[in-house]
């Protein structure tokens, strides 16, 4: 299933859980930028990296 990430979406990293859950702050082609809660903003290609929609609703 594709979902579609626009800005304000929150985030998991598949691959670097300890980076906490992230907002996504901008999406450029494949180019989206993430604030996460424990690294801070970087931006993800996601023809490389497949990040995941936080089950979380708190």
């Amino acid at each position: 299933m594709i979902h579609t990430l626009v800005p304000g979406v929150i985030v998991v990293h598949p691959d670097r859980p300890d980076w906490g859950t992230g907002q996504v702050q901008s999406v450029a082609g494949n180019r989206i930028t993430v604030n996460f809660e424990h690294c801070g903003k970087v931006t993800i290609n996601s023809d490389v990296i497949s990040l995941s929609i936080s089950e979380d609703r708190d």
